[in-house]
């Protein structure tokens, strides 16, 4: 029996993930990660996804991005997964699937919901073990949104802005919401 189709509306934010294959990595060296982030930059640009955050993990991925349209994320996302699998297989001459299911895409519903889902992404290799502290890890946002680091790609979202009037104060507020409670324990089983 077939899938059912998903819906997406367009304008609404969704947090996006997706494991490896029996858990098994999906990045395997520094350039795996850049090439990721690059072919992500390029799909969903071409079609109409706004990037607001991601986190790569060594068998993981996290997005927070809002489509323009309804096919926006399904088209960005099977250019992304199919363009990066291909890269892959050829690199560690192999073949088949590198991806556990289809990727998951969690509608973002509320203001306090999308801060903390942002919040939640970014805070992977510290809850990971990985680094003490999030500014520790490169292949995350956290430092465009806390310290301002400049992003060809990343669309800074209505509700990041309001954060402060100026970048300083809304890097400062950000920093502020991880000095608060802890990550809240939210997300779905299994990411």
């Amino acid at each position: 029996m077939p899938r059912p189709p998903r819906i997406f509306i367009a304008g609404a934010s969704h947090h996006v993930y997706q494991r490896g294959h029996n858990r098994s990595d999906i990045f395997a060296a520094d350039s795996d990660y850049r090439r990721f982030l690059w072919q992500a930059r390029k799909s969903m640009t071409d079609n109409g996804v706004d990037a607001h955050a991601f986190a790569l993990m060594r068998n993981h991925y996290h997005f927070v991005v809002t489509p323009q349209t309804k096919n926006s994320l399904p088209d960005a996302m099977q250019d992304l997964l199919g363009e990066y699998t291909t890269y892959f297989n050829r690199k560690y001459s192999r073949s088949g699937t590198l991806w556990n299911d289809r990727y998951r895409a969690k509608s973002i519903e509320d203001e306090q919901y999308w801060l903390n889902c942002v919040r939640y992404v970014e805070a992977n290799p510290v809850e990971a073990g990985i680094v003490i502290t999030p500014e520790s890890y490169r292949w995350t946002s956290y430092r465009v949104h806390a310290a301002g680091e400049p992003s060809e790609w990343l669309v800074l979202h209505p509700l990041y802005l309001r954060l402060g009037k100026t970048p300083f104060q809304r890097q400062t507020a950000y920093r502020a919401l991880w000095s608060s409670d802890p990550v809240p324990d939210w997300c779905p089983p299994g990411v």
